[in-house]
């Protein structure tokens, strides 16, 4: 499990979009969000660089948590 801060998330639209923006370059992984806390966790055979790369090109700033 790799685990992002995403400090800019505050909605719905968000987790939708980071979301998508993974599961675009990793149909597989499972994405869990606590909006709460601005923390993504992802389960996925990418490297970690590879899903925050997707997270940045959905438009949000991330930093490993």
């Amino acid at each position: 499990m790799h685990r992002f801060q995403v400090p800019e998330m505050s909605c719905g639209h968000c987790v939708r979009a980071i979301t998508a923006a993974v599961q675009a370059r990793d149909p597989a992984a499972r994405v869990e969000i606590d909006l709460a806390d601005r923390k993504v966790a992802v389960s996925s055979t990418l490297a970690p660089a590879e899903l925050a790369a997707a997270i940045t090109a959905a438009g949000y700033a991330n930093q490993p948590a």
